[in-house]
């Protein structure tokens, strides 16, 4: 078989990957994101839910990185090098200067021909440079604004070797300066190499621009790689071209353009990659599910290269001369330290070079696949190899190119060979390589003595808990992990105390409240009283009707804490499977489950406890715009939905935890300090609608259909949580505030209607007439009913919602409800 040695040029993909990603394309339709309809919904929710999953991958937030999807690594140092805040020559501020370290890839060091373009200034810097530059600016130069940009490797994809992940922060904050220039140094962290096999936190390592590749991870797909932006610089940035999707509003035939507001859509120019972004969340299940997280394969591979690094530097012809001379910094005594490359050149008994050309072919032989030349860094192969500048030129007269077979010039090498593992590398691939080189440049007699010297190296340079292997994936040798490491590895989510509301001002927050309306209350006619109430424990789920339920600081208790979601984690609703409305969750306070019912399957119930302790598997996910925090509540409730729907689903409930501060929205009248907190809703906490309002509605849609609905049907449909019996049809709409008892709503809009009310709640069959009818009868708007603020006094926390209740609105100054500013679609689920 082959033995493949260059994971550090590209990662081998596992067929898993490539029949989870099929399987998806099979069961699912994904449109251009940039489009409305459910199929480019499906898509751009689930490229939000990757971009999570990416940071979550790293150990950030969207409240600190931003995700920008590039065609690869090098795309997205072009993008740096374009949109840097740089400042040139020649004007009254100090200019800027962009460093780089001479041991990085050609696409760092081409980002100098741009920057040139911009009368700014580049300087390299040579390794032991920057370990003499720690040195402070005055005072008085640490003032200055001029921003200066800093780039070096995580990893060296040469030699492997890691430079200190601390020098961020070093630098950063000004402790030591590349060079000594007034102005604020921003990091550039090129962390193509390093993230293949290691695990980067960017919460303690705040690099404020990372450029990645996801081959160099996954192996597929290619073609994709992401810059990773600290959200502190992202506004500086700068953009000329814009390009499909980027723009708010532009103008053909006059220079106006405004850019979106989100950092990713204002530099994802065109279409993205939305397909191989969709397998980048099969890529990551994959390789948790095969190696446990990328400490794991940190551990396995550097097992890998230490005891290859130390078998081959202990190889010695009959005179003693070294087989191979090994380019390192590092002794390979420490994975923080050394990645798993090896970078060598074979020697003969003289210590004279072989051409790595003439390696590269003799491992073919032996298929064994290797990478060799100078691997895009010309920095470390000089420094490595000892090649002058005047030497690069040279060569380049003698004919040899970057990328050619031209190995020696004049007896000098011109490169190396480079061996590189990742995680689905073996023990027997290290032997296999092992051997080879002892095949092809011992005797007999020196090979019986070097296998030896493996045999004894092997029992010392292993360590015991080395991780074993098999073959079982038909296109690349994969891990095995033990179900004990895998039960051993820990959760993220940790247990919280339950969130406890905040305890704002109440006469602040009321007056802030009447702010917008006028403070007139609805005079004369028959008393308006609440009729019904319905809760929606399971986002896009069935109702379920009481007569009086407890008020949270979200609103009901439970409506809508749980949600349904696909195999890539995006949530479900009734536009992409309208048989959610058969299952039927209802609470049951008093022994604390939620009990799931559907016909032909018996009842399933899910405790109402919050379980966010060390078991649950905690994701982020997306509801209308707004990220939340949530846990997997199990395989058991994942595979009742999952028989019941016909198609792979799962159970996940919101984290208590996250509750405060991921799903917020600030209300229009409210002080700039409060935000109100809410459930897995799309747009507020409660929608109410008017009795009076269906029954007019009944009538224009009874002369469109061969068959009346009933007036209960269209109340489901519409699924409200408090539905009131006023006077008069459509008065709701006049109205600024309500009370209702002792608790204090403010309406904060109406409700734009989607094609869910076309769903029959009792059978899950679309009707296309009702939407058409709503939106005849309402002049080609399809609002119907209001959203609803619940004001966060601390009294009201206790208090109930009761059918018979009476409800008494104020009235406000302008009749016409402005929608609430989304670019989603609004319906409540």
């Amino acid at each position: 078989g082959i033995t493949y040695l260059d994971h550090a040029g590209s990662a081998l993909f596992p067929e898993s990957l490539l029949k989870a990603f099929t399987d998806d394309l099979r069961n699912n339709v994904y449109g251009n994101p940039h489009s409305q309809n459910i199929s480019s919904k499906l898509t751009y929710d689930t490229i939000e839910h990757v971009r999570y999953r990416i940071l979550q991958h790293f150990h950030t937030t969207a409240e600190d990185y931003t995700i920008i999807f590039t065609s690869g690594c090098t795309a997205a140092l072009k993008l740096i090098a374009e949109s840097f805040p740089w400042i040139p020559e020649g004007t009254e501020q100090p200019s800027s200067r962009f460093c780089y370290l001479t041991d990085s890839h050609t696409s760092v060091v081409g980002m100098r021909g741009i920057i040139a373009s911009m009368n700014v200034l580049s300087v390299p810097i040579k390794p032991k440079e920057i370990l003499v530059a720690k040195s402070r600016l005055p005072a008085e130069e640490q003032n200055c604004t001029t921003p200066h940009l800093f780039s070096y490797p995580a990893q060296s994809n040469f030699s492997g070797t890691k430079y200190p992940l601390s020098w961020i922060q070093d630098i950063k904050s000004g402790r030591f300066c590349p060079i000594k220039l007034p102005g604020k140094w921003f990091v550039l962290l090129d962390a193509a190499s390093y993230v293949s096999s290691s695990p980067l936190d960017l919460g303690v390592h705040q690099a404020d621009f990372i450029p990645i590749s996801f081959y160099k991870i996954f192996g597929f797909p290619t073609g994709l790689g992401a810059l990773l932006v600290n959200n502190r610089i992202a506004p500086l940035l700068r953009k000329t071209y814009f390009g499909g999707g980027t723009a708010a509003a532009y103008l053909a035939g006059e220079d106006f353009y405004s850019p979106r507001k989100s950092i990713a859509e204002r530099f994802e120019d065109g279409t993205v990659s939305f397909l191989d972004i969709i397998a980048l969340k099969h890529g990551f299940d994959v390789l948790e599910k095969l190696t446990g997280g990328m400490e794991k394969i940190q551990q396995h591979t550097f097992a890998l290269a230490h005891y290859t690094y130390t078998v081959l530097s202990n190889l010695k012809y009959a005179n003693g001369a070294p087989v191979v001379r090994i380019y390192s910094d590092t002794d390979f005594s420490n994975p923080d330290a050394q990645g798993p490359i090896i970078n060598f050149n074979v020697l003969d008994e003289n210590g004279q070079v072989l051409g790595f050309s003439q390696v590269d072919s003799m491992a073919s032989l032996h298929n064994i696949h290797v990478r060799t030349g100078c691997f895009c860094n010309t920095g470390a192969c000089q420094m490595h190899l000892d090649i002058s500048n005047e030497d690069i030129q040279r060569n380049l007269q003698a004919g040899h190119v970057c990328g050619d077979n031209i190995d020696l010039v004049d007896g000098r090498p011109t490169g190396s060979v480079r061996i590189s593992f990742g995680y689905m590398s073996s023990f027997e691939d290290a032997q296999t390589f092992l051997n080879f080189i002892i095949a092809t440049r011992l005797s007999n007699s020196d090979a019986e003595i070097s296998l030896q010297s493996v045999t004894k190296l092997t029992t010392e340079s292993v360590p015991d808990d080395h991780l074993s292997f098999n073959k079982a994936d038909k296109l690349s040798p994969i891990l095995k992990i033990s179900d004990r490491e895998l039960g051993n590895i820990p959760s993220e989510a940790e247990t919280t105390g339950s969130w406890q509301p905040p305890e704002p001002e109440a006469e602040s927050m009321r007056a802030a409240v009447s702010e917008t309306a006028v403070p007139m209350c609805r005079k004369g006619g028959k008393p308006i009283t609440v009729a019904k109430i319905y809760l929606y424990p399971i986002k896009s789920c069935s109702a379920f009707e009481v007569t009086e339920w407890p008020v949270g600081n979200q609103g009901l208790l439970y409506d809508r804490n749980w949600m349904v979601v696909n195999q890539n984690g995006v949530c479900m609703t009734q536009k992409q499977e309208p048989r959610l409305c058969l299952v039927n969750p209802s609470i049951d306070l008093k022994k604390k489950i939620m009990v799931i019912q559907a016909e032909g399957m018996d009842p399933i119930s899910v405790p109402l406890e919050d379980n966010t302790g060390k078991e649950a598997v905690t994701c982020e996910s997306k509801v209308c715009s707004h990220r939340v925090k949530t846990y997997d509540c199990g395989e058991r409730i994942a595979g009742w939905l999952s028989t019941f729907l016909g198609r792979p689903c799962r159970l996940i409930r919101q984290s208590s935890d996250m509750k405060s501060k991921s799903h917020q929205k600030k209300t229009k009248g409210l002080s700039s300090a409060t935000n109100i907190s809410l459930s897995l809703v799309n747009e507020a906490q409660y929608l109410l609608i008017n009795v009076a309002s269906i029954l007019q509605l009944k009538e224009h849609i009874s002369a469109r259909l061969k068959e009346p609905l009933e007036i209960e049907e269209l109340i489901r449909r519409f699924r409200a949580n408090i539905v009131i019996s006023a006077p008069e049809s459509f008065e709701e709409e006049e109205w600024a505030e309500i009370s209702i008892g002792a608790l204090q709503f403010q309406v904060v809009g109406p409700c734009s209607r989607c094609q869910i009310i076309c769903i029959d709640q009792q059978s899950g069959e679309r009707n296309k007439e009702i939407l058409q009818s709503l939106s005849a009868a309402r002049g080609r708007k399809t609002n119907f009913g209001i959203y609803l603020m619940n004001q966060p006094f601390c009294s009201s926390f206790s208090d109930t919602l009761s059918v018979g209740s009476q409800v008494l609105p104020v009235l406000k100054e302008n009749t016409e409800i402005q929608p609430p500013t989304s670019s989603e679609e609004k319906c409540s689920g």
